[in-house]
């Protein structure tokens, strides 16, 4: 006999709240697919359809305006038994690193979930450009941190990899300049190093007309399309153009994002921090 899942319910109550299937997946660090089959599988259960197409997103069916107080006072209760048992668990301290670019909201969507679910753990989270957590990690500052590297270290773990490419706004023609316009960032970090080796080795001439502490602020002037800028392919958005050895450049390395930890500290709390940060990579 089919029965409702408490997974089925949370997520009908994420996307609800939402609005959208595509925010709703966020939420609970789903793919907009898998959230789409959950909800099938809840409304197949009931017979009933919960949600109907309006516009970009959806609104709920009657059935489904019956079930969401039930599905939010049984999720609620569960949340709460699962913080009442792991409350006489995980005790302490624990310093997390998250950086603050390339969007990384779901890391502390993360962070705020095992604030909730650890209520007895000090967490100090840190948000902020993530070139310095591996000597934070080094030097016992941080004790779990989430950042960007060239080459991974043994003991990092690489959550996330994505090719680097010089790229310019597609309208325009900025790239043929003479001396070349372009967006770095403000401070000593192998992305700089990264983009400065790529030019000096093109052998044209150059300026630096921009500068910036985030990838957000690299990005905002290629886009306004006062200067070329090296980024992750993956942030490349569609009024940007990727410039490859037509244009001089040779490929650049690869960015990877990587979960560190400090060699000594309360392995418990780490490695509960380490496994929900992993939860949301593989989702």
């Amino acid at each position: 006999m089919d029965h409702l899942e408490s997974d089925l319910l949370r997520t009908f109550v994420a996307v609800a709240d939402a609005g959208s299937m595509t925010d709703g997946a966020a939420r609970v660090f789903r793919s907009q697919s898998a959230t789409s089959l959950q909800i099938k599988r809840l409304e197949t259960v009931l017979g009933q359809k919960v949600f109907e197409r309006h516009g970009r997103g959806v609104v709920l069916t009657d059935a489904g305006r019956t079930l969401l107080p039930v599905a939010r006072e049984v999720t609620a209760r569960l949340d709460g038994a699962l913080r009442d048992i792991a409350a006489g668990g995980l005790q302490g301290k624990l310093s997390v690193g998250i950086p603050d670019d390339h969007g990384r909201g779901r890391l502390a969507r993360v962070v705020g979930i095992f604030a909730r679910q650890h209520p007895m753990v000090e967490l100090e989270v840190t948000c902020a450009l993530s070139a310095d957590f591996r000597k934070g990690l080094a030097a016992g500052r941080l004790d779990v941190a989430v950042y960007e590297v060239e080459s991974a270290n043994d003991g990092e773990e690489v959550l996330f990899e994505d090719p680097t490419c010089w790229a310019a706004a597609a309208a325009g023609d900025i790239a043929a300049a003479d001396p070349l316009p372009v967006a770095l960032f403000d401070r000593a970090c192998w992305w700089r190093d990264a983009a400065l080796a790529s030019l000096r080795a093109r052998k044209r001439p150059f300026r630096i007309v921009y500068s910036s502490q985030s990838v957000a602020g690299v990005t905002a002037a290629v886009e306004a399309g006062i200067a070329v800028g090296l980024l992750g392919k993956s942030s490349l958005g569609d009024g940007l153009a990727v410039l490859g050895r037509d244009h001089g450049f040779a490929p650049t390395p690869n960015s990877k994002l990587v979960l560190g930890a400090r060699e000594t500290g309360e392995t418990r709390l780490v490695e509960a921090m380490k496994s929900a940060i992993r939860t949301a990579f593989r989702l």
